[in-house]
């Protein structure tokens, strides 16, 4: 073997990259810190830009807007289109959740404080339940009569107090410590917010950047490729959420509806709180059903048994008209799939790696759907050529 430069070249990498295996072999543990600090390190980045691809999607759809007809208003002050979009978009953020907020925390506080009256009812109710349908047993009625149901809420309320004190010293040593993690985590968030307006307002000059750093150092068909699927899993992800976002308040305005027209009890919380939870794919609306019960379930047991009926019914017609046609549509992804990338993502993230995993599974699906594609075509046309 010729001994020039471009040969001395491949063996200094090749020896470079063994040296680099055999440390990271010999020191995992060391690697996995390493990496676990740089992740530390990003995460306020990654974070933003997260919220820059949320804020995005209805940032993009304002400014569709304001370059239509109403758009002409700006004439030649173009430049103040994407401040004036991405502003309006963070106003609509803060104001639904402001909404949110100003609704639902007030029932939420009335609903702890009444469940002080309404337990200890509830149980009186339940004896009295119990007694009247086992009077004909005398054993039983007896032993239901003989039954002990008060409850000294006073001594109950002082447990779970010293309960909650020690474990918040458990978790927090000193107050120095929680105020410090508050401080930390509003430095956090700051960064990423900022980082993420800064992303917005030069996506496009991010974009330019990327693509000619991508160009000098890959081939021309490895860019391609690259900003083709950079630009499907954008696409898919961005279907995604918008759909999810629709799906949530249908499904959230659906329980409202329904309740209000029953006279059920806790209708805005409850259609509030599925809302919120069906963001979470497949098993998020599960969770406000049994918040729902449950709060009904204190106040008429009857009422419980109507709202879980009322929640299959709505669920079916969620299931099986609304979501395919809202979300399933718009990530191109089968049901079995979706369940699939439900319980992976639940287990390796919780409820971010739900909502990642759907689109990001979409999208591997699309990829390995056309390479199949491509490849059967290939074989296709080799068995034509050689007949």
């Amino acid at each position: 073997m010729e001994l020039n430069r471009e040969t001395m070249k491949r063996i200094m990498l090749l020896v470079l990259y063994t040296i680099v295996l055999l440390g990271v072999a010999l020191r995992f543990e060391k690697v996995l810190d390493f990496l676990g600090w740089v992740f530390r390190l990003l995460v306020p980045f990654l974070a933003g830009a997260a919220i820059a691809f949320i804020l995005n999607v209805p940032m993009r759809r304002i400014e569709k807007l304001l370059s239509g007809r109403r758009g002409r208003r700006f004439g030649e002050k173009e430049k103040w289109k994407r401040p004036v979009s991405l502003f309006l978009s963070i106003l609509l953020l803060i104001f639904v959740l402001g909404v949110v907020f100003f609704l639902v925390v007030p029932q939420i506080t009335d609903t702890l404080l009444g469940l002080k009256d309404l337990i200890p009812q509830f149980f009186t109710n339940l004896r009295g339940f119990l007694e009247h349908q086992f009077k004909q047993y005398p054993e039983i009625f007896s032993y239901i009569d003989g039954m002990q149901l008060e409850i000294d809420w006073k001594e109950t309320l002082e447990k779970i107090a010293g309960f909650v004190t020690t474990g918040a010293g458990t978790v927090l040593s000193s107050t120095l410590t929680a105020a410090m993690s508050i401080a930390s985590g509003l430095t956090a968030f700051s960064i990423a917010f900022i980082f993420a307006i800064y992303i917005l307002l030069q996506k496009e000059n991010l974009a330019r950047q990327i693509t000619k750093m991508l160009r000098a150092y890959l081939p021309e068909s490895t860019v391609k490729e690259v900003l083709r699927i950079s630009r499907l899993t954008e696409q898919t992800f961005s279907r995604f959420l918008t759909g999810q976002c629709m799906e949530a308040v249908i499904l959230g305005f659906m329980f409202f509806v329904s309740l209000s027209l029953l006279r059920l009890p806790y209708a805005l919380l409850i259609g509030v709180l599925i809302a919120f939870t069906a963001l979470i794919p497949i098993f998020g609306a599960f969770i406000g059903c049994a918040v729902g019960i449950f709060l009904m379930l204190m106040t008429n047991p009857i009422q419980a048994v109507w709202f879980t009926i009322l929640f299959f019914v709505l669920q079916q017609i969620e299931g099986n008209l609304i979501y395919p046609h809202v979300v399933g549509n718009s990530v191109g992804l089968p049901s079995i799939w979706v369940l699939a990338a439900v319980s992976i993502g639940g287990s390796m993230m919780g409820i971010i790696g739900m909502l990642v995993f759907i689109p990001l599974c979409s999208v591997l699906y699309t990829l390995l759907r056309e390479d199949v594609n491509r490849r059967l075509n290939r074989k296709d046309c080799k068995k034509r050529r050689d007949k």
